[in-house]
């Protein structure tokens, strides 16, 4: 069987990108209100009236009264990512997920090669590095087009099973969607120096963009550094100066100082 891919040709390098797609309208807002209904014998509309206010939502977390940030929800679009990432972020199972199928979509060489990440650590390795890792997917290409052929090209029932050659740099794209409460727990989690780079950085990604929308609900978002001690211990990377002054440029960006 013949690799469909033509010499020299080079397969497409991605890039992580992340939009947020669509928030609950006035998301400060519902969560104060959802946390005073509990106290007040207000009805909703004298509720809706009620203006929400940093220190409140402040108070509220840190009463450890959490259940009222879940009324407030963001979803978001993700590209550029690798299937290593993808088995990553579904641990976090208080979200909603649609990822591109492999099954469904074919990633032969006729329908243009399938994208790839390529690890910071490799580039920067070098050159040659690159050109090493970039034939190694130029071979994936060529035994999945040879997979796909020898099971029929009978496009779902072929890409099922030669999907399995595919590595984890394969990129994939997903919508995905979480609660308030499970971004704050995200982001103590993934935007912490001890996550792996690529979730690490779709973190950072999607807190800057969730800041900018409500900056008082994720004002303190992030890895626990950002208003005290490391919670690592031992494992402690020892650049909480670094996180801290990427967070402060985040909130800096959405005009709080």
């Amino acid at each position: 069987m013949k690799c469909e891919l033509q010499e020299g040709k080079k397969m497409p390098k991605t890039k992580l990108k992340t939009v947020l797609l669509a928030a609950t309208p006035n998301p400060e807002q519902i969560v104060s209100m959802g946390a005073k209904l509990c106290y007040s014998k207000a009805d909703i509309a004298g509720l809706e009236k009620t203006a929400k206010s940093p220190e409140f939502i402040e108070r509220l977390t840190q009463m450890g009264h959490l259940s009222p940030i879940e009324h407030a929800s963001f979803s978001f679009g993700i590209e550029g990512v690798s299937r290593a990432l993808l088995a990553q972020i579904t641990r976090h199972r208080i979200a909603s997920f649609s990822v591109q199928s492999q099954r469904y979509v074919n990633q032969s060489a006729k329908k243009g090669e399938f994208s790839y990440v390529i690890p910071p650590s490799i580039e920067a390795l070098g050159q040659a590095a690159v050109h090493k890792f970039e034939e190694q997917m130029r071979t994936m290409q060529e035994w999945y087009d040879e997979w796909v052929a020898a099971l029929g090209n009978a496009g779902e029932k072929s890409n099922e099973d030669a999907r399995f050659v595919l590595p984890n740099a394969c990129e994939t794209k997903m919508i995905v969607t979480m609660n308030a409460r499970e971004l704050l727990h995200f982001f103590a989690l993934r935007c912490c120096n001890r996550a792996q780079w690529e979730i690490r950085e779709l973190a950072w990604q999607m807190l800057a963009l969730v800041m900018e929308k409500a900056p008082d609900l994720f004002g303190k978002a992030g890895p626990s550094c950002i208003c005290g001690a490391c919670s690592e211990g031992k494992m402690c990377c020892g650049r909480a100066d670094e996180v801290r002054a990427r967070h402060r440029k985040l909130m800096e960006g959405c005009g709080h100082e």
